[in-house]
């Protein structure tokens, strides 16, 4: 299995991550997915649209001090990463 970079639900570095990751149902951690969005082998929020995390992102970024506008461009490519991709 290929092992990424940044979290492929919302693109947070795997580097920041406070847990390393989320975590498999055997406990493993993902190689796919942050300890925010994936736990215990599914999603915390399984029924989030590409488009509404692209918002909670977008939040976040600007909660932690950054420009709308530079949380507008960090998410711009959201919707390509591997969770979205199938939907």
């Amino acid at each position: 299995m290929k092992t990424f970079k940044h979290c492929q639900s919302c693109g947070m570095p795997f580097s920041r991550d406070e847990k390393g990751g989320g975590t498999e149902l055997n406990g493993e951690k993902s190689r796919m997915y942050c300890s925010h969005c994936y736990e215990n082998g599914s999603f915390v929020i399984p029924d989030l649209t590409a488009e509404e995390m692209k918002e909670r992102v977008q939040g976040k970024i600007v909660e932690f001090g950054a420009p709308r506008f530079m949380a507008k461009f960090f998410t711009r490519k959201l919707h390509k990463l591997e969770r979205w991709k199938s939907i």
